[in-house]
């Protein structure tokens, strides 16, 4: 139509001859508006853009424009060390000679990506459930078909494609209840406070989300703890909320001290509204398994407080120090007695990307909420639904996790038989990371007692820490920076996992295959040691 220019706007056709004549319907269709002639309307739509062709207009997504909490967000395990990284390879694949044929991302716990291999139950089960038609063929086993059958009958339409209820399936949040009961030697749980969720980072975010609000000093501030998981830090600036450290006793194994909480929270009441606490045990990056006592006495430190809990807990199968043993939060606020267990209002979650099962992709998790108000529910399940449902194929992992072959199922020895030997494999990579970084001199490492990273301390020379402020640096980033050029190893500066003043860290997998992982550790410490001697 010659002189008229058509464009799509929110769904709707919208033509302008001259001037302008916007038609803009409600959503119920009723409500017509048309604004003519010189409308401030339409000096927007009729931009250069549109006009002309080929004239470009400003953005109006800019970095300044933008939601600056969004901006504000860092997330060290993907960083910039791993952007570079990413070049390296690239470099690599085009032929680029370097010290090195590969580069060893050993930044980040994806347990597959670094060779373990799947458990074969969990595999088949979710196979079952994505393929139905498998249920015919007789090489697979009865016990995962069983399984299998009893997730489809909950899906709408008996398929694993259909959306689930906001919280998950019915019969996999019945089965993580039971999971937590046994785990916890009987203590009760309820599939109504069972949330089924897109991995453990999903749920965190979801409390977090309704947990923050208030303005100015009476913002909510969250205890985190330093070091940690950049997960808790991103989803803070995120939300806008106020971050409080709380800093683990590196010289006593990371243990955490009652007296480093109240001196964080005393002082945090002087700027905001602390009424979040979040704890990881086993922990990350730290490795370190708190101590039935110390999780008795951060409870009763958040019940005389009036702190709400985040019990961040996805490495509960990770232990690996034969003086170490994995206590929920959950059991031991129940066995604190009914002042604790009927006050205390606690989260705490689990996940398939870790222990034994490496299951990241499947993004599936779950979190258990308790002594939650129950106009708050309402609330956390309206929000939860605006996402529709979590990845049903990852809530069926998630199933087998918590439901695995039983004594006596055809399935049970084999899958013993690996879970042993992977768990049993990261105990030995555990001690040997440990052993092998504290024979370097200028390298300190605490004893890994659990999950699957080390955090060992670094020495750097002064001239090193002048030299990383001439690129504008972290120290730690810089050493961390010339070990991917030098080497090949991609870890993650301590800096971005946060650490005392004066102090200096990086984070490393222990997933590697044992071999491999020898390899790394032999070459961080030659890179280590011709570190010390250019800035000696």
């Amino acid at each position: 139509m010659a002189g008229v220019s058509v464009i799509q706007m929110f769904g709707r056709r919208v033509s302008w001859r001259g001037g302008c004549e916007w038609h803009r319907h409600s959503r119920n269709g009723q409500r017509r508006m048309a604004v003519s002639g010189q409308s401030p309307y339409c000096s927007a739509v009729e931009s250069p853009a549109v006009q002309h062709a080929g004239r470009s207009r400003r953005k109006i997504l800019t970095l300044q424009s933008m939601n600056p909490q969004v901006r504000a967000v860092e997330y060290a395990v993907r960083g910039p060390i791993v952007l570079k990284a990413g070049e390296i390879e690239k470099e690599l694949q085009n032929g680029v000679k370097k010290p090195f044929d590969e580069v060893i991302k050993a930044n980040i716990g994806d347990a597959h990506a670094m060779g373990q291999q799947p458990i074969t139950f969990l595999r088949q089960v979710v196979a079952l459930c994505t393929y139905p038609d498998l249920l015919d063929n007789p090489s697979l086993p009865n016990d995962a078909k069983r399984r299998a059958r009893r997730i489809l009958e909950s899906c709408g339409g008996q398929s694993l494609g259909s959306y689930s209820a906001s919280q998950g399936v019915n019969c996999i949040r019945e089965d993580v209840a039971k999971f937590i009961e046994k785990r916890d030697g009987g203590v009760p749980a309820h599939p109504d406070n069972i949330y089924l969720t897109t991995g453990a980072s999903d749920g965190i975010s979801s409390i977090l989300k309704i947990l923050v609000s208030g303005e100015g000093q009476s913002r909510t501030g969250v205890m985190i703890p330093i070091p940690q998981y950049p997960l808790y830090s991103a989803a803070l600036s995120e939300l806008d909320a106020i971050q409080v450290n709380y800093y683990l006793d590196e010289e006593n194994c990371w243990a955490l001290d009652v007296r480093e909480l109240q001196r964080a929270y005393y002082s945090a009441r002087e700027y905001c509204n602390p009424k979040v606490l979040c704890i990881i045990n086993p922990g990350n990056p730290t490795g370190q398994v708190q101590s039935k006592h110390c999780i008795e006495e951060v409870i009763h430190f958040a019940l005389e407080e009036g702190l709400f809990l985040l019990a961040d807990e996805v490495y509960q199968d990770n232990i690996y120090s034969k003086s170490c043993q994995f206590h929920s939060f959950k059991k031991v606020l129940y066995e604190m007695g009914p002042e604790y267990f009927n006050n205390v209002e606690l989260a705490s979650f689990h996940s398939t990307s870790k222990g034994y099962m490496g299951e990241c992709g499947y993004r599936g998790g779950y979190m258990e909420v308790v002594n939650l108000h129950p106009d708050i529910t309402a609330q956390l399940v309206k929000l939860l639904s605006v996402r529709l449902c979590p990845p049903v194929s990852g809530q069926a992992a998630m199933d087998v996790v918590v439901n695995p072959p039983h004594p006596g199922e055809e399935s049970y020895e084999q899958f013993i038989k690996e879970k042993e030997a992977i768990l049993s494999n990261l105990a030995e990579k555990a001690k040997l990371t440990e052993e092998l970084f504290n024979q370097v001199p200028g390298i300190k490492c605490n004893p890994l007692q659990g999950a699957m990273y080390a955090f060992p301390r670094i020495f750097i020379p002064d001239k090193a820490i002048e030299k990383s402020k001439e690129h504008q640096m972290a120290p730690d980033m810089y050493y961390c920076m010339r070990l991917l050029e030098e080497t090949g190893i991609c870890v993650v500066p301590g800096s971005g996992f946060g650490q005392k003043e004066g102090t200096h860290h990086f984070r490393m997998t222990i997933l590697p295959p044992v071999e491999k992982l020898k390899i790394l550790l032999q070459k961080v410490k030659d890179f280590h040691m011709r570190f010390l001697e250019d800035y000696a």
